[in-house]
């Protein structure tokens, strides 16, 4: 049974722009997770790991194997290793701190928790207002209640990964191809629909790799051949920093299989689990 550990495909609405499984591969095996949340509503890492944990023990309860599937390290590491129990935001706090420029806040955050600062990109806005209203909110840095983490299951399970590190000539082939596809099976109205609900810009599922790229189209911001062209360099780009966080933040005993998963050598990766 398929449990989805993808932050895009957890979102109702995006089948196309988020790939999710088609009815055809629905059909070989049940699927959980998947299409679960409305765009509106953004999941949190925390809350993905509480819904996982809940799908896992009903599947087991059934006596049939969960398979985890997805590639938000973020999740999957909440998941198995826990959370660090923040308290709730001040919602003055955070509202001050979302209305400031990712500059603002990185020269605040340098003062407040500079050990956080330091590990974060100066353009990284989203991880910067976090440490931020943590860091203000609690009086405590960010790095200091990460070193207290709850609610993992990684001590509980019995784990077999597999992680899929395929040559990145062949995963960058992939990536251009697949946008292309999703233009071509509907992505533009998906974008359309999602623009026409006026949601916020800064919620996930309108960070979705697409949106912005077929929304520049939409407004003649760009043209076609432009709205492809930056679609597919964004999928590069997000495949490249996945490549990366799994070739290095797992564990190094976890199996890496660095062949592309196609015909006889999908036998082959399934063996090492």
């Amino acid at each position: 049974m398929i449990v989805n550990a993808d932050s895009a495909q957890i979102y109702r609405n995006l089948p196309i722009l988020s790939a999710a499984p088609t009815s055809e591969e629905r059909a070989q095996a049940e699927h959980r997770l998947y299409g679960v949340r409305d765009p509106a509503e953004p999941c949190s890492a925390a809350e993905w790991a509480e819904m996982a944990r809940k799908e896992i023990a009903s599947i087991q309860a059934e006596e049939r194997l969960p398979i985890l599937v997805g590639g938000t390290g973020l999740y999957v590491r909440t998941l198995l290793d826990g959370i660090a129990p923040v308290p709730p935001i001040d919602p003055a706090v955070r509202e001050r701190v979302r209305s400031q420029s990712v500059e603002q806040n990185r020269a605040e955050l340098e003062s407040a928790d500079p050990e956080t600062a330091a590990r974060l990109g100066p353009t990284d806005k989203t991880r910067t207002a976090r440490a931020l209203e943590v860091a203000l909110s609690t009086g405590r840095p960010l790095a200091e209640w990460q070193q207290h983490r709850e609610g993992g299951i990684g001590h509980e399970i019995r784990l077999k990964p597999l992680i899929l590190l395929p040559p990145r000539d062949w995963l960058y082939a992939r990536c251009d191809e697949r946008f292309e596809r999703m233009l071509e099976s509907g992505a533009v109205e998906e974008v359309k629909a999602l623009l026409d609900r006026r949601l916020d810009a800064s919620l996930p599922a309108m960070r979705a790799i697409g949106v912005r790229e077929i929304a520049n189209y939409l407004s003649e911001n760009a043209t076609p051949e432009q709205a492809v062209a930056a679609g597919q360099q964004a999928t590069r780009n997000y495949a490249k920093r996945q490549y990366t966080w799994f070739a290095h933040q797992p564990p190094s005993e976890w199996p890496r299989f660095t062949e592309p998963v196609e015909g006889h050598a999908m036998d082959e990766a399934m063996s090492l689990l």
